[in-house]
């Protein structure tokens, strides 16, 4: 019991005195529960160490929470615990630290249940609050065309004009990095039934497959086909060593390949876009998404149109895409105070 405060050990064995004396019967002290059931994680689960030395914080909480309320742990209700959740929320305690707890305290009392200590266990339908969806983070406009247009001299020519195309895709199609990823360079039967996509130059459209197996097209834009041209331009000239993967089936009509002939891979997209722009000077470190968050915003301060943005997107329900309104929101803020007379601080 050496992890617990002395004041909540004294408590809880004060307690255990009274309740025997009112019932003439003895009972487990209730520190003893604590420890016994540390025990059986760190022994019988076989947890890490770090892992039931959190345990143990969780349920000192507990028991603070208890002797705070005057309830012995084996008394704590549904509505004790909804109470003390109440008050780590308002505390400033995070949904997700909430739900951590709970998880711990629920482990606790679910032992308790099957050693026949309690009937019910007080935690089971307890849920952390629920945490605010952070906006996604989007480049404004100048730093997207800026990273479009970069061109980087000193990177090898063959992989300069792929990463112009990657990055066309990403910020002028606004797709998902496993979409593009899944890119052919032609349409046919077997990507389909592998449920890839494909370029259609003549349709001026790109056919994904988005998530669900939900497919749709998405426009490809004149910057854009001028990147993909002369990517494949250029795209056929692997050294030698590459030529033999390319006679692999996936590899001979994938989009985007890397030096060695074979289907480029999401990591190596992450890495390749965030080279790119602190090669072209960006502030922020970018990732495949942030270029689709960026097609999406900006896209919707221009049109207005979420339900047009939602298509683009592949998003099955629209409450997904409403959180562009709130980056589109955020934009016309600024704009507002800096430029109206009324938002101006004096």
């Amino acid at each position: 019991m050496s992890h617990m405060p002395q004041g909540i050990v004294r408590w809880l064995y004060g307690y255990v005195r009274e309740f025997e004396v009112a019932n003439a019967m003895p009972i487990e002290p209730e520190a003893h529960l604590v420890e016994r059931y540390l025990a059986h994680v760190r022994v019988e689960k076989r947890l890490a160490t770090r892992t039931v030395t959190l345990y143990g914080l969780d349920l000192d909480k507990l028991t603070a929470f208890a002797l705070q309320a005057a309830v012995p742990l084996t008394a704590v209700q549904n509505h004790h615990v909804r109470r003390w959740v109440a008050q780590m929320h308002a505390g400033g305690r995070s949904g997700r630290g909430i739900g951590l707890i709970l998880s711990g305290w629920r482990g606790f009392y679910a032992w308790l249940g099957r050693e026949g200590l309690i009937s019910a266990n007080p935690v089971q339908d307890v849920r952390a609050p629920r945490q605010a969806r952070p906006l996604p983070k989007a480049l404004g406009v100048d730093e997207a065309v800026h990273l479009a247009d970069h061109v980087d001299d000193e990177d090898d020519p063959w992989l300069e004009a792929r990463d112009a195309a990657m990055v066309e895709l990403l910020y002028g199609a606004g797709l998902r990095v496993g979409e593009l990823v899944g890119l052919d360079v032609a349409p046919s039967d077997a990507a389909a039934r592998a449920g890839r996509g494909w370029i259609d130059a003549q349709a001026g459209d790109i056919q994904v497959q988005g998530k669900g197996g939900k497919r749709r097209a998405v426009p490809l834009g004149g910057a854009a086909a001028q990147a993909l041209a002369r990517w494949l331009a250029v795209r056929g000239q692997v050294t030698a060593a590459a030529e033999g993967a390319l006679m692999d089936a996936d590899a001979a009509q994938a989009l985007f390949i890397g030096r060695r002939g074979t289907r480029l891979t999401a990591q190596s997209i992450w890495q390749r876009l965030r080279r790119r722009s602190l090669r072209a000077g960006l502030a922020t470190p970018v990732h495949p998404h942030m270029l689709r968050h960026s097609f999406a915003s900006h896209v919707l301060q221009s049109s207005g149109d979420l339900r047009a943005v939602q298509e683009l997107l592949g998003h099955a329900n629209i409450a997904t895409t409403q959180v562009y309104t709130r980056l589109d929101f955020q934009h016309l803020a600024k704009a507002y105070d800096a430029a109206h007379p009324r938002a101006r601080k004096k």
